[in-house]
């Protein structure tokens, strides 16, 4: 690659050549995707965040389709003078209940005024409907309600917390028939996947009926993001004189998309104008501005394009592939302008067809292969085995290949259209800087690898400290709404993430719902998750058993008599609150937690251990229950985090050397310059470490990201270095080369710092970590690469 050969310039020369060809192609590709790019989605789905027919996720599922409630959000209530328990807490909960029912899918409201509240057993027995048991029925005072209500074992942390300072309403959805029918035919056939692979007619309708319930889910979507907007409009009204939140698990996926949104928008524009200042500071010309933006925009819109043509929607992991692509593009495009203009420099009496032809004989195979070495940093994603990631990977690596052709075509063929111009030259500060940094390596060589290669080793001992126990509040920032509400619910209203435990039983004798030693079994379960300290609401039967024996002078009642009062409740209050307990017909019954994410100290990996060994101590064998809902699902990710991270690095170090031995046909010179990015990725995972930032779905994919981009200056370097003449080798890496890799790394590093601004924690992280990483790239560069490839790589440039 280090001489201009035969196929290199017949390619250049068909660029030249077929100019006006590759730009009208261009063009009706670029208006033709634009279109298709105006429909591209966002997913804030489960789906999004597991692998395909993840076996988890589809026993969640099916514990769902039997148990859960209907679709609902919380809306939490706290009084200023956190006094639940007035005719005017009252009268605001009953004309909200109100204004929600009037909107336009919303079926029902439960609240504490609405809900059966049941003085004595003799209640039940009169013949009077339970269901008219109630506040709006029959107006009790607010001391008898907070008589009745207080530590209530079904109503507590569902629609009043603890402490009777803050209350609840539950606004239940009407489901979609046609929707509720499809998912329970892709239940039914997900079900296959759990005893093994399917036909592939089987794969096929799957396929089919995952793509007409995605229409109706799309369609479902946008009427719930006016829903919550509707709510909040509502609930404005009363603000003033309370604490107002907003719960659930679709009202996280309505902010989720709305962040997902704003980064791929905001970001997008705001790294694109402080983008534009710097490439104005650097070249002080407006063409040096133009292209490098044209070719990012259009970069963008093609792939997105493409994207949307192929259904790969943008989910929280990818929302920064934008800001990603556009820096992509822009370290390409830095190359060959400064490639460019340094041939400029030196041959004044060039035409604009041989300057261009010299740069890219300089430039077209090592951004070539660069661009190959990216791919191989975002390819390797795709082995991480986590959903988000390796949609991620696919998207960059899309992203990448629709660079190289803008980058390498598009470009050079615009190019061609302009006159030979004189360039201005370089600025002074950082030519000066590059000179030193150089003086220094040409002197102190041994001390510029030996240095930097201790320092990097001290900082990767910081690997030892990486973990992957998070919060997904923590997730957002505190203050944001998301943060808010979820903080509020977890705190207020017995934890925000769903844990179920399903267990096994025998079918019930006699047409019971339960017998004794299954209510005791129960019994012990229930104990045993409420004794957690992470377990905030913990539901089951056995909170009806309680409210039972309550209502019996505290006396215990026959499996008879509980069968006869379970009958009598209002069961669609029951079911709408939290789901149905037991299920005759598959034999299961659950007990239904929600873990409090923000407990200081939480060990959500020791938690679910823990959980297991006391449901088997209390006498439940491992294959009579089962664990599923979103906080084992978001275990199970976080578990795979650690096996994924070596994957993915193993996966980059091999397919980079063999790359790279390609490239130079040199063992040696190939793990020259390897080590840099070796350096680089091991520091930043040690520097992630040491600042105690866990592992997540985004931050797991820096250090392969990382050196996936940094390579690019690496091969740009080593290039410079072997294609230079005998004694200039230096000279010739730190001239146009370096300056390239200064103003791309500036570039890149100041781009990602922009995503300090986000409001979810992941992104800024990524920002902040890729930055570090691409200026810690830089540096060793600039002094270890050097260093080694003049000590050890001189004698070696003939055989390359």
């Amino acid at each position: 690659m280090n001489k201009p050969t035969g196929s290199i310039n017949k390619v250049i020369e068909t660029i030249l050549s077929a100019r006006i060809v590759i730009l009208i192609a261009f063009l009706l590709a670029f208006v033709g995707l634009a279109f298709s790019a105006l429909i591209f989605k966002i997913d804030a789905s489960a789906e999004t965040l597991l692998t395909k027919n993840n076996a988890l996720y589809i026993k969640t599922q099916l514990a769902n389709q039997t148990f859960s409630p209907a679709e609902f959000i919380l809306v939490a209530y706290q009084p200023n003078d956190k006094n639940v328990y007035t005719q005017q807490t009252f009268d605001v909960i009953e004309k909200l209940s109100n204004e929600f029912n009037q909107i336009e899918r919303v079926e029902t409201t439960n609240s504490m005024l609405s809900v059966p509240l049941i003085e004595s057993r003799a209640q039940l027995m009169g013949g009077q409907s339970v269901a008219e048991l109630n506040y709006l029925n029959l107006r009790y005072s607010p001391e008898k309600m907070k008589d009745m209500l207080s530590g209530h074992p079904i109503f507590t942390d569902l629609l009043i917390n603890k402490a009777n300072t803050a209350t609840a309403i539950q606004l239940v959805f009407k489901s979609d028939p046609a929707l509720k029918a499809l998912n329970n035919d892709i239940i039914t056939i997900k079900k296959d996947f759990l005893n093994g692979d399917i036909s592939d007619a089987r794969q096929a309708e799957l396929d089919s009926l995952l793509e007409q319930a995605g229409v109706i889910e799309e369609k479902i979507g946008q009427q719930r993001l006016q829903e919550v907007q509707q709510i909040e409009q509502i609930i404005q009204a009363v603000a003033r004189d309370a604490n107002v939140y907003i719960g659930g698990s679709y009202v996280v996926g309505v902010r989720l998309v709305e962040i997902v949104r704003q980064d791929l928008v905001y970001f997008g524009i705001g790294i694109s104008i402080l983008i534009s200042i710097l490439l104005l500071a650097l070249f002080r010309s407006a063409k040096w501005l133009m292209f490098p933006m044209f070719a990012c925009g259009t970069s963008v819109v093609v792939t997105l394009g493409i994207l949307s043509l192929l259904k790969i929607p943008a989910t929280v992991i990818s929302a920064n592939f934008v800001a990603l692509q556009i820096i992509l593009t822009l370290a390409i495009m830095l190359h060959l302008i400064t490639c460019y203009r340094e041939v400029s420099r030196t041959s004044p009496d060039a035409d604009q067809s041989e300057r261009i032809k010299q740069t890219l004989n300089e430039k077209l195979a090592p951004c070539f292969y660069a661009a190959i070495t990216t791919s191989v940093g975002f390819g390797s994603l795709i082995f991480s085995g986590i959903q988000p990631v390796i949609d991620f990977g696919i998207m960059m690596l899309i992203s990448n290949a629709v660079t190289l052709g803008v980058a390498l075509l598009v470009f050079p063929a615009m190019l061609s259209f302009l006159k030979a111009k004189k360039e201005t030259k370089e600025h002074a500060f950082v030519t000066t800087l590059l000179a030193s940094v150089k003086g220094i390596v040409n002197k102190q060589t041994k001390l510029a690898f030996i240095i930097p290669l201790v320092v990097f080793g001290l900082v990767s001992v910081g690997i030892l400290r990486l973990n992957v126990e998070n919060s997904f509040i923590d997730y957002f920032h505190e203050d944001t709404k998301i943060h808010q509400e979820l903080s509020f619910i977890d705190q207020q209203f017995g934890g925000s993430t769903p844990l179920d435990i399903i267990i096994d039983i025998d079918k019930p004798k006699d047409g019971l719902f339960l017998e004794a030693r299954q209510i005791n079994t129960l019994h012990l379960g229930h104990a045993a998750i409420d004794a957690f300290d992470a377990t905030g609401n913990v539901t089951s039967m056995i909170n009806f058993t309680t409210l039972a024996k309550q209502l019996n002078d505290d006396k215990p009642l026959t499996e008879y008599e509980l069968d006869i009062i379970y009958k009598l409740v209002d069961k669609d209050v029951i079911d709408n609150l939290i789901g149905a307990y037991v299920d005759v017909e598959s034999s299961t019954m659950r007990i239904s937690t929600r873990i409090q994410d923000t407990l200081p100290g939480l060990n959500r990996a020791e938690l679910l251990a823990d959980i297991k060994g006391d449901l088997e101590a209390v006498g439940l064998q491992a294959d009579q229950y089962q664990l599923t809902s979103l906080f084992v699902l978001y275990q199970d990710i976080l578990s795979k985090l650690f096996d994924s991270q070596i994957a993915t690095l193993g996966i980059v170090y091999a397919a980079l050397a063999i790359i790279l031995l390609i490239i130079f046909r040199s063992i040696k010179i190939a793990l020259i310059t390897l080590v840099p990015n070796i350096i680089t990725t091991t520091a930043i995972l040690g520097i992630i470490g040491w600042f105690n930032i866990p592992l997540d779905l985004m931050t797991i994919t820096i250090a392969a990201i990382a050196m996936g981009i940094a390579i690019d200056d690496t091969i740009h370097f080593t290039d410079a270095f072997l294609s230079a003449k005998p004694g200039d080798e230096m000279n010739s890496a730190f001239s146009h080369t370096g300056l390239a890799i200064c103003y791309t790394t500036t570039l890149i590093a100041v781009g990602f710092s922009m995503f300090v601004f986000s409001d979810f924690m992941p992104s800024v992280y990524f920002g902040l970590l890729t930055a570090c990483a691409m200026l810690l790239a830089l540096f060793t560069d600039l002094t270890v690469l050097p260093a080694l490839l003049k000590t050890f790589a001189i004698d070696d440039k003939k055989q390359t």
